[in-house]
């Protein structure tokens, strides 16, 4: 787990390092060959509690 939930990110930082989908690729993330899940825009971090699915949420306010 490289970001954790809450988190800001950028565009292109790793989220989490995975072998195999135990996380999977939500709403602005994208998967890359080792199944590493980063982010597509910048925002938070946010985890679905239902599902294993990471989600970046975009804000106006994310850059600080």
């Amino acid at each position: 787990m490289k970001a954790f939930g809450s988190e800001i990110v950028n565009a292109g930082s790793i989220i989490i390092r995975q072998r195999g989908t135990k996380w999977e690729a939500g709403e602005n993330v994208g998967t890359g060959r080792d199944w590493t899940l980063f982010a597509l825009k910048d925002g938070r971090v946010k985890f679905d509690k239902n599902g294993r699915r990471v989600n970046v949420v975009a804000e106006a306010a994310a850059k600080n």
